[in-house]
């Protein structure tokens, strides 16, 4: 047998599995470096990413902002992006000739628009490094060994002087990391969108305002920017969504997904919208108010608010009472709304839950509990909102394990 201590067995064969496999090939020649995938293909999650264009990452290139955008692991990923972060793989991957570019929003992608471009830079960097890739391989178990380990699978057990785990929300591996001493946090849904049946969205979907805020009545903890929010046919989606999705993902999951929202249209105060309002009816007291929609809202969600404000409906503002635009801002600002549900956006399979982030090192992404084991990408307790994020983290954390390994 080959020097098994010169062996790095890597489960997963996906973002991280991949960029862990190459990095830490390139680093160490002579080492020998095999990538598990339980599944025929590799790379899936690449593959759909980004409506098929994969989102690498975003373009937030200050550390303390970055980290901002990860409802669970902002503190540890501090560390993390302080070795790698946007700006290194941008540079990446434009040492393989494969160029980024940055969308208006942040979010950047091949300037090919085509997830393909990634997967072949990988596939490139695999042949090119010798790294083996088995697929069709389920891991059964992990066993620890003086030497290192024991990597059991339906194909072959293999020994191994370490071990990465980039497997992703994997329940049958996260039972294997049980079994070997470590804590799983309960996984949960996290990026999804909200089912609302509700008179005032019937008939409006695919309309969309570009500040909403979306909030939970009874927690203040929560305090998100506003964000571009859009109506569905199942009810509300868009950024304010996904956002309060993943920052209220353990909160949300507790209720079965059943809870009351509050919406603000506008990302303005109530009282600055009352005053504002207060201002039109003395600037302009025979405007229709129905008709006459305010702060980039769209006529027909406008007039539907409208008709739902006590007493504003086809009135003008010298005719409407102080009470009736003090509804108005209350409907503008606080629209009370009852959730019955959720459902998966798009392509996105994001899962809060998993490695207990007290049990990791984050300057080697080692094991704190079992020596020459590694963790990498969304095994771990780390999830992201939308936007390149989650590949962020996935590509900063399998870089610090290869760079350690």
């Amino acid at each position: 047998m080959k020097n098994a201590s010169k062996h790095i067995v890597i489960i997963g064969g996906g973002a991280a599995g991949f960029f862990a496999a190459i990095n830490c090939a390139q680093k160490n020649p002579d080492y020998r470096i095999t990538i598990l995938e339980q599944s025929s293909k590799t790379l899936q999650k690449v593959k759909i990413s980004g409506g098929g264009r994969c989102n690498v990452t975003h373009a937030c290139f200050e550390n303390r902002e970055l980290v901002k955008n990860y409802p669970r692991g902002e503190k540890q990923l501090l560390s993390v992006f302080s070795k790698f972060n946007p700006a290194n793989t941008i540079e990446w991957f434009e040492q393989r000739s494969v160029e980024l570019k940055a969308e208006e929003d942040g979010r950047m992608f091949p300037v090919t628009d085509d997830s393909q471009t990634i997967i072949d830079c990988f596939w490139d960097e695999v042949k090119l490094t010798g790294v083996n890739v088995v697929t069709n391989c389920t891991v059964d178990a992990l066993e620890k060994t003086d030497t290192g380990w024991i990597v059991k699978t339906n194909q072959q057990d293999m020994a191994a002087g370490a071990v990465l785990v980039a497997a992703g929300s994997s329940l049958r591996i996260w039972k294997i990391l049980e079994a070997v001493g470590h804590s799983i946090v309960p996984p949960v849904a996290s990026l999804f969108t909200f089912n609302i049946q509700h008179a005032l969205l019937k008939g409006l979907q695919g309309l969309s305002v570009k500040n909403g805020v979306v909030d939970l009545p009874d927690s203040s903890k929560i305090v998100l920017p506003p964000s571009p929010l859009l109506i569905t046919h199942w009810g509300i989606s868009g950024p304010a969504v996904l956002k309060l999705s993943a920052f209220a993902a353990r909160e949300l999951a507790t209720c079965n997904y059943r809870f009351p929202i509050k919406i603000n249209w506008c990302g303005s105060s109530e009282s600055d919208v009352l005053s504002d309002l207060i201002q039109l009816k003395q600037a302009s007291p025979r405007k229709n108010i129905s008709t006459n929609p305010l702060y980039g809202i769209p006529t027909r969600l406008w007039e539907r608010i409208c008709q739902h404000a006590k007493g504003i409906s086809n009135k003008n503002y010298a005719d409407a009472s102080k009470e009736n635009l003090q509804s108005l801002a209350g409907w503008l600002t606080g629209c009370e709304l009852k959730v019955n549900g959720k459902s998966t956006f798009k392509e996105e399979f994001v899962t809060a839950g998993g490695v207990d982030l007290s049990e990791v090192d984050f300057k080697t992404m080692q094991s704190k509990k079992i020596p020459g084991l590694y963790f990498a990408g969304e095994v771990l307790d780390i999830d992201a909102i939308t936007g390149g994020f989650n590949f962020q983290a996935a590509w900063s954390t399998a870089w610090v394990a290869a760079q350690s390994m």
